[in-house]
């Protein structure tokens, strides 16, 4: 670049010098942080404490809500709208009456005046050498930059048009130039901060999808493990069931073969008795004795030969396998359970329906 830059203040000292610091400090403290201009009446403070002016921050807020554009005047907006402060992000939330209902900064805008009664009187005071920037063309001494070459993109001076290495170069002049970049920064700062407020709302939109994606997931597998446990109780119901009706026949059978146990056990009692009693009687002396007892006995024998008959279990009387379940086809289905394709009844989506704590899910064969 081909100019150099000189301000007047360059190699002053002492108590002005100071003086010019503060007021330069100062300087930076009242520039709007949008139109990057010292404020402009009305100035107004956000709630974050930070100001600008006002008709930045109702550009801001058109930026940020341009449904609102087609509404008629700005100076009026809906209780809620809102936009977020250029300086910290901070989001500023309007009631009905717009950016017209925020409080104006009377301190900033009474700063501003004293500064500029300053300014004016410091360049009145001023030397003229002193009021006026050098700003020289370095290839030719004592030349203003005072015009901006569009084909190099440099700002220039006059001589370097007609004689330098500028002159079949497409010029302007500076100060329209300086105009026309100044307006595209302040638009593209615009839209910057329309765009963050866009991006910002849309990260908001998605933060709050992943809260609700959790909420979601956690309730449906709450009602997942509800259905399964609803489930497992009624197998474990009707297992109780199934087992007391085998148990109950099981005992029915024990019962009775017990009972018939006791019977053939007490008749097998007599019959040793009978025995034991027939052998004594074998052993009888006397004809007479021996023939009358053995007339007894045989009457006996003959008598427990016809109990020995007595009933007993049928044939497979111990079998149980009628006690049988076919179970596979369940095993399949229980297998296959899956969730449903989330349509209901109705055709609707259950979600929509307001229903989202109904869980579904279906076996498929």
């Amino acid at each position: 670049m081909n100019f150099a830059v000189r301000p007047p203040s360059a190699g002053r000292s002492g108590p002005g010098a100071g003086r010019g610091a503060t007021m330069e400090n100062l300087e930076k403290q009242l520039v709007c942080p949008v139109c990057l201009e010292m404020f402009s009446k009305p100035v107004v403070i956000l709630p974050c404490q930070h100001n600008l002016c006002r008709k930045c921050a109702n550009d801001i807020f058109q930026s940020a809500n341009p449904l609102w554009q087609s509404r008629g005047s700005s100076s009026s907006a809906p209780s809620g709208a809102r936009f977020r402060c250029p300086s910290c992000r901070h989001e500023v939330v309007l009631d009905r009456h717009g950016v017209f209902g925020l409080q104006r900064n009377l301190l900033v805008e009474n700063i501003i005046d004293i500064y500029r009664q300053q300014e004016s009187s410091r360049l009145v005071n001023m030397k003229p050498e002193q009021q006026k920037q050098q700003l020289l063309c370095e290839e030719h001494e004592e030349e203003k930059i005072n015009i901006y070459c569009l084909s190099c993109e440099t700002p220039t001076c006059s001589m370097c048009k007609v004689f330098g290495k500028h002159k079949d170069c497409e010029v302007a002049p500076l100060g329209s130039v300086y105009v026309r970049q100044k307006t595209d920064l302040s638009d593209g700062i615009a839209i910057l901060v329309a765009s963050n407020d866009h991006v910002q709302a849309v990260i908001s939109q998605m933060e709050e999808i992943c809260r609700t994606v959790e909420e979601n997931g956690q309730r449906q597998r709450e009602q997942l493990a509800v259905r399964f446990d609803s489930l497992l109780a009624i197998l474990d119901e009707r297992k109780q069931e199934l087992v007391g009706v085998i148990a109950k026949e099981q005992d029915d059978k024990l019962k009775r073969v017990q009972g018939l146990i006791r019977q053939h056990g007490d008749h097998l009692e007599a019959a040793v008795t009978l025995v034991e009693s027939a052998l004594q009687s074998m052993e009888e002396p006397h004809m007479a004795v021996f023939i009358q007892n053995a007339k007894v006995l045989l009457e006996k024998i003959a008598a427990t030969a016809r109990a020995s008959n007595q009933e007993r279990p049928e044939l497979g009387y111990e079998n149980m396998s009628h006690f049988f379940i076919d179970t596979d086809d369940l095993a399949d289905m229980l297998r296959n359970i899956d969730f449903c394709s989330g349509v209901g009844d109705n055709g609707e989506d259950p979600e929509e329906d307001g229903n989202e704590s109904e869980l579904d899910f279906c076996s498929r064969f």
